[in-house]
Protein backbone atom coordinates (compact mmCIF):
# COMPACT_ATOMS: atom_id res chain seq x y z
CA UNK A 1 0.00 0.00 0.00
CA UNK A 2 1.17 3.97 -0.82
CA UNK A 3 2.23 5.37 2.69
CA UNK A 4 -0.11 8.83 3.23
CA UNK A 5 1.95 11.49 3.78
CA UNK A 6 1.78 12.83 6.89
CA UNK A 7 0.20 16.29 7.56
CA UNK A 8 1.63 18.80 9.75
CA UNK A 9 -0.47 19.59 12.62
CA UNK A 10 -2.28 22.87 13.12
CA UNK A 11 -1.09 24.67 16.00
CA UNK A 12 -1.54 28.04 16.85
CA UNK A 13 2.36 29.11 16.08
CA UNK A 14 1.53 27.72 12.44
CA UNK A 15 -1.64 29.35 12.04
CA UNK A 16 0.28 33.23 13.43
CA UNK A 17 3.13 32.27 10.99
CA UNK A 18 0.34 31.40 7.94
CA UNK A 19 -1.01 34.94 9.08
CA UNK A 20 2.16 36.96 9.18
CA UNK A 21 2.99 35.69 5.87
CA UNK A 22 -0.46 37.11 4.45
CA UNK A 23 -0.34 40.46 6.25
CA UNK A 24 3.11 40.68 4.84
CA UNK A 25 2.00 40.01 1.34
CA UNK A 26 -1.72 41.15 1.15
CA UNK A 27 -1.92 43.43 3.97
CA UNK A 28 -3.54 43.43 7.54
CA UNK A 29 -6.55 43.66 6.55
CA UNK A 30 -6.69 40.72 4.42
CA UNK A 31 -6.15 38.45 7.73
CA UNK A 32 -9.23 36.94 8.83
CA UNK A 33 -10.16 33.39 9.77
CA UNK A 34 -11.29 31.93 6.84
CA UNK A 35 -8.09 33.14 4.55
CA UNK A 36 -6.09 31.95 7.41
CA UNK A 37 -7.62 28.82 7.60
CA UNK A 38 -7.43 28.45 3.40
CA UNK A 39 -3.38 29.51 3.91
CA UNK A 40 -2.65 26.43 6.22
CA UNK A 41 -5.46 24.43 4.22
CA UNK A 42 -8.51 23.40 6.72
CA UNK A 43 -11.86 24.39 8.02
CA UNK A 44 -12.62 28.30 9.33
CA UNK A 45 -14.18 26.00 12.37
CA UNK A 46 -10.54 24.11 13.16
CA UNK A 47 -9.31 27.45 13.57
CA UNK A 48 -10.78 28.61 16.70
CA UNK A 49 -9.51 25.24 19.02
CA UNK A 50 -6.34 27.75 18.77
CA UNK A 51 -7.87 31.10 18.06
CA UNK A 52 -10.89 32.05 19.62
CA UNK A 53 -11.93 34.56 17.44
CA UNK A 54 -10.92 37.03 14.85
CA UNK A 55 -9.44 39.66 17.72
CA UNK A 56 -7.41 36.75 19.13
CA UNK A 57 -6.31 36.46 15.58
CA UNK A 58 -5.23 39.97 15.53
CA UNK A 59 -3.92 39.78 19.20
CA UNK A 60 -1.47 36.60 18.50
CA UNK A 61 -0.37 38.58 15.14
CA UNK A 62 0.64 41.98 16.71
CA UNK A 63 2.47 39.69 19.42
CA UNK A 64 4.21 37.44 16.91
CA UNK A 65 5.87 40.49 15.33
CA UNK A 66 6.97 41.58 19.11
CA UNK A 67 8.79 38.16 19.58
CA UNK A 68 10.73 38.30 16.51
CA UNK A 69 11.69 41.73 17.54
CA UNK A 70 12.57 40.06 20.60
CA UNK A 71 14.37 37.13 19.18
CA UNK A 72 16.28 39.13 17.02
CA UNK A 73 17.31 41.82 19.92
CA UNK A 74 18.31 38.33 22.17
CA UNK A 75 20.29 36.81 18.53
CA UNK A 76 21.87 39.93 18.09
CA UNK A 77 23.10 40.92 21.76
CA UNK A 78 24.63 37.14 21.81
CA UNK A 79 26.62 37.68 18.67
CA UNK A 80 27.84 41.39 19.39
CA UNK A 81 29.30 41.28 23.12
CA UNK A 82 28.50 43.52 25.61
CA UNK A 83 28.29 47.40 25.88
CA UNK A 84 27.81 50.31 27.59
CA UNK A 85 24.30 51.21 29.03
CA UNK A 86 23.42 53.89 25.61
CA UNK A 87 25.05 51.50 23.30
CA UNK A 88 23.11 48.64 24.50
CA UNK A 89 19.38 50.52 24.40
CA UNK A 90 20.21 52.36 20.65
CA UNK A 91 21.59 48.33 19.82
CA UNK A 92 18.37 47.20 20.87
CA UNK A 93 15.61 49.86 19.84
CA UNK A 94 17.85 49.79 15.96
CA UNK A 95 17.49 45.97 16.24
CA UNK A 96 13.49 45.70 17.09
CA UNK A 97 13.04 48.61 14.20
CA UNK A 98 14.47 46.19 11.34
CA UNK A 99 11.73 43.49 12.32
CA UNK A 100 9.57 46.44 11.97
CA UNK A 101 10.25 47.52 8.71
CA UNK A 102 10.16 43.69 7.40
CA UNK A 103 6.20 44.28 8.83
CA UNK A 104 5.57 47.90 7.96
CA UNK A 105 1.95 46.75 8.72
CA UNK A 106 2.57 45.55 12.50
CA UNK A 107 3.16 49.18 14.00
CA UNK A 108 -0.42 50.42 13.36
CA UNK A 109 -1.93 47.29 14.20
CA UNK A 110 0.01 47.09 17.91
CA UNK A 111 -1.48 50.50 18.28
CA UNK A 112 -4.80 49.26 17.75
CA UNK A 113 -4.49 46.43 20.44
CA UNK A 114 -6.61 47.04 23.68
CA UNK A 115 -3.62 44.61 25.65
CA UNK A 116 0.01 44.69 25.69
CA UNK A 117 1.09 42.22 23.58
CA UNK A 118 2.90 39.65 26.32
CA UNK A 119 6.49 39.56 24.51
CA UNK A 120 6.73 43.31 24.87
CA UNK A 121 7.04 42.60 28.70
CA UNK A 122 10.28 40.87 28.00
CA UNK A 123 11.51 43.81 26.09
CA UNK A 124 10.82 46.52 28.55
CA UNK A 125 11.79 44.21 31.66
CA UNK A 126 15.34 43.74 29.84
CA UNK A 127 15.13 47.36 29.10
CA UNK A 128 14.46 48.30 32.64
CA UNK A 129 17.67 45.98 33.94
CA UNK A 130 19.70 47.39 31.98
CA UNK A 131 18.87 51.03 32.79
CA UNK A 132 18.60 50.32 36.83
CA UNK A 133 22.01 48.10 36.85
CA UNK A 134 23.29 51.56 34.76
CA UNK A 135 22.31 53.52 38.16
CA UNK A 136 18.66 54.98 37.11
CA UNK A 137 16.19 54.67 40.09
CA UNK A 138 13.39 53.11 39.28
CA UNK A 139 11.91 56.87 39.17
CA UNK A 140 13.87 58.20 36.34
CA UNK A 141 13.73 54.58 34.65
CA UNK A 142 9.64 55.20 34.86
CA UNK A 143 9.83 58.73 33.26
CA UNK A 144 12.30 57.09 30.64
CA UNK A 145 9.80 54.43 29.91
CA UNK A 146 7.39 57.23 29.23
CA UNK A 147 9.88 59.01 27.00
CA UNK A 148 10.69 56.04 25.12
CA UNK A 149 7.02 55.03 24.51
CA UNK A 150 7.21 52.21 21.38
CA UNK A 151 10.47 53.22 20.51
CA UNK A 152 11.91 49.81 22.64
CA UNK A 153 9.48 47.76 19.61
CA UNK A 154 11.04 49.71 16.88
CA UNK A 155 8.37 52.68 15.73
CA UNK A 156 7.17 55.86 17.46
CA UNK A 157 3.58 56.84 17.20
CA UNK A 158 1.95 58.81 14.54
CA UNK A 159 0.94 62.24 16.43
CA UNK A 160 -0.37 63.40 12.89
CA UNK A 161 -1.43 61.02 9.56
CA UNK A 162 -2.29 64.16 7.18
CA UNK A 163 -1.24 62.22 3.54
CA UNK A 164 -3.89 59.96 2.00
CA UNK A 165 -2.73 57.54 -0.46
CA UNK A 166 -4.48 60.04 -3.29
CA UNK A 167 -1.53 62.99 -3.48
CA UNK A 168 -4.41 65.27 -4.72
CA UNK A 169 -6.05 64.91 -1.73
CA UNK A 170 -3.87 65.46 1.03
CA UNK A 171 -3.46 68.73 -1.28
CA UNK A 172 -6.80 69.50 -0.90
CA UNK A 173 -6.63 68.82 2.60
CA UNK A 174 -3.45 70.81 3.66
CA UNK A 175 -4.92 73.72 1.90
CA UNK A 176 -8.63 73.47 4.22
CA UNK A 177 -6.15 73.66 7.23
CA UNK A 178 -4.02 76.35 6.24
CA UNK A 179 -5.81 79.29 7.27
CA UNK A 180 -6.90 78.26 10.78
CA UNK A 181 -3.90 75.53 11.80
CA UNK A 182 -0.88 77.91 9.80
CA UNK A 183 2.28 75.98 12.07
CA UNK A 184 0.62 72.66 11.81
CA UNK A 185 -0.06 73.26 8.18
CA UNK A 186 3.33 74.48 7.41
CA UNK A 187 4.87 72.12 9.07
CA UNK A 188 3.14 68.70 7.51
CA UNK A 189 3.77 70.43 4.58
CA UNK A 190 7.10 70.31 4.74
CA UNK A 191 7.85 67.04 6.29
CA UNK A 192 5.84 65.31 4.01
CA UNK A 193 7.86 66.33 1.44
CA UNK A 194 10.99 65.12 3.22
CA UNK A 195 10.25 61.78 4.17
CA UNK A 196 7.86 61.07 1.33
CA UNK A 197 9.66 57.83 1.14
CA UNK A 198 9.26 56.64 4.54
CA UNK A 199 8.22 53.23 5.23
CA UNK A 200 6.74 53.31 8.76
CA UNK A 201 4.54 56.64 8.57
CA UNK A 202 5.01 60.09 7.40
CA UNK A 203 6.98 61.29 10.35
CA UNK A 204 9.01 57.62 11.43
CA UNK A 205 11.94 58.31 9.14
CA UNK A 206 15.10 56.59 10.21
CA UNK A 207 16.29 59.82 10.44
CA UNK A 208 13.95 60.97 12.92
CA UNK A 209 13.60 58.00 14.73
CA UNK A 210 17.69 57.80 15.79
CA UNK A 211 17.33 61.53 16.07
CA UNK A 212 14.78 61.34 18.39
CA UNK A 213 16.39 58.44 20.32
CA UNK A 214 19.95 59.65 20.25
CA UNK A 215 18.40 62.61 22.10
CA UNK A 216 16.52 60.70 24.63
CA UNK A 217 19.40 58.46 25.85
CA UNK A 218 22.01 61.81 25.85
CA UNK A 219 19.47 63.30 27.93
CA UNK A 220 18.86 60.61 30.42
CA UNK A 221 22.70 60.28 30.44
CA UNK A 222 23.16 63.91 31.51
CA UNK A 223 20.45 63.30 34.29
CA UNK A 224 22.38 60.13 35.78
CA UNK A 225 25.58 62.42 35.87
CA UNK A 226 24.19 65.98 37.64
Amino acid sequence: MPTRSKREPLSRDRLLAAAVSIADTEGVAAVTMRRVSAAVGVEAMSLYHHLPGKEALLDGLADSVVAEALLEIHMVEEAGGELEWQATLRRRFLTARTVMLRHPWAPMLIGTRTSIPPSAFGIYEALLATMVGAGFSYHLAHRALHSFGSMPLGFVQELFNPAPDDEAMAEEELAAMAEMLPHITAMVASEIHIHGGDTLGWCDSQDEFEFTLDLLLDGFAGRLES
